[in-house]
């Protein structure tokens, strides 16, 4: 009797199986690690793929760590961009948008920027009262807080957690001026404190749009909230008083570009007052995750969109000068400007700019009578 062929192990990688609603197709591990990560096959993806025609894979679950970080304002000195400090109540983010520029922060925690990135969400439950003890501290000065710079204060388990809803309400009772970005509809939650913000010109949102093709925003911000509810925001914000405008970000020249004046034009019958857009951003690992996202998603157009991509990033696929790495240089950059400056002039985008109020900045007695007993005894301040 012959003796049976043992099994076949090749070493070339197999692809990562597809989960629903993610926007990742990859969890490749990140530039710190020495080692390696990759799929190999077992011998078993006959039966694998036999079971998932009568049932379908379970979902990729997202899983939620306590950050433990003892500070909450980030702080930077980049000449791109108009504000000096921020909160990102998240690290992470559930959204899932296959471009997102912050994926690369994932690998300074160990992680992946692919798919750990959208299901590994690391969440700050002490954000408010770290928040209350910077902002009660002498030598704090006040300036606009920026929120969903990195990672969407807005995300799917704001809904729970309710994170970005507590700092918020110590900016209020601080009389701290705070510029949001979002993409989620479940902006509007939080009416109540952004329009008694916006009131004393303390609060001013922009949401992010970035198609409306539902079907290219399902793919590629795959639990953000669909391009609609976006628009429904927008107006839902503006009807409450709340300065609002749409961020038409990011321009993907020869995926979503074309969509730009529409965007602007729909933003604005919504009530948007406001207007900016930035090009797409690939740094570091970002830029093999959209690649394979959009071979997968969109290979009939992927060929022209990396080669204009490119064409805005002198020959390479991103380059992080300051000065450009917003809006791209070269022809096709400079028509993308052209386009959206005509289109915000037509449309009467940009012509009022709110200056927040930084001048009615006071710290509550509650918070004043708290930091003074923490000095007297040397424990941490508790205000709640």
């Amino acid at each position: 009797m012959r003796p049976t062929a043992p099994p076949d192990y090749p070493d070339d990688p197999i692809a990562e199986p597809a989960h629903k609603g993610r926007g990742a197709l990859s969890n490749e591990t990140s530039r710190f690690d020495r080692e390696k990560r990759v799929r190999t096959t077992d011998g078993w993806e006959a039966e694998v793929a036999a079971a998932a025609e009568e049932d379908e894979l379970p979902p990729l679950r997202t899983t939620l760590t306590r950050d433990a970080t003892r500070t909450i304002l980030a702080r930077n000195t980049s000449p791109d961009i108009p504000f000096d400090r921020s909160i990102n109540p998240y690290r992470g983010c559930e959204h899932g948008c296959v471009y997102c520029f912050a994926r690369p922060t994932h690998a300074y925690l160990g992680l992946s920027p692919g798919l750990d990135f959208e299901t590994r969400i690391l969440f700050k439950p002490e954000a408010a009262k770290l928040l209350a003890a910077e902002l009660a501290s002498p030598k704090y000065r006040c300036d606009v807080i920026a929120m969903g710079t990195n990672t969407d204060p807005y995300q799917p388990v704001e809904r729970e957690l309710k994170v970005t809803r507590q700092i918020l309400r110590v900016l209020s009772d601080f009389n701290n001026p705070v510029g949001i970005v979002t993409k989620n509809h479940m902006v509007t939650r939080d009416i109540d404190i952004l329009g008694d913000m916006a009131r004393r010109n303390l609060a001013e949102v922009f949401v992010s749009v970035t198609t409306l093709d539902r079907d290219l925003a399902r793919v590629m911000e795959p639990r953000a909230s669909t391009p609609k509810r976006r628009l429904d925001a927008i107006r839902a914000l503006a009807e409450a008083g709340i300065p609002v405008g749409v961020m038409t970000s990011p321009m993907i020249p020869g995926l979503n570009d074309h969509e730009m004046e529409q965007i602007l034009e729909a933003a604005m019958d919504c009530g948007a007052t406001r207007a900016g857009y930035i090009v797409l951003r690939l740094p570091l690992e970002i830029k093999e995750l959209f690649e394979e996202w959009l071979r997968a998603n969109r290979p009939d157009r992927a060929e022209r969109v990396l080669s204009l991509i490119r064409q805005i990033r002198g020959g390479e696929l991103y380059q992080a000068e300051f000065g450009t790495r917003m809006k791209g240089e070269g022809p096709i950059a400079q028509l993308l400007s052209a386009r959206f400056a005509a289109a915000a002039k037509r449309l009467g985008l940009n012509r009022t700019r709110y200056r927040l109020d930084t001048g009615a900045f006071h710290v509550p007695e509650q918070a004043r009578t708290a930091l003074a007993d923490a000095k007297g005894d040397g424990r941490q301040m508790r205000l709640f």
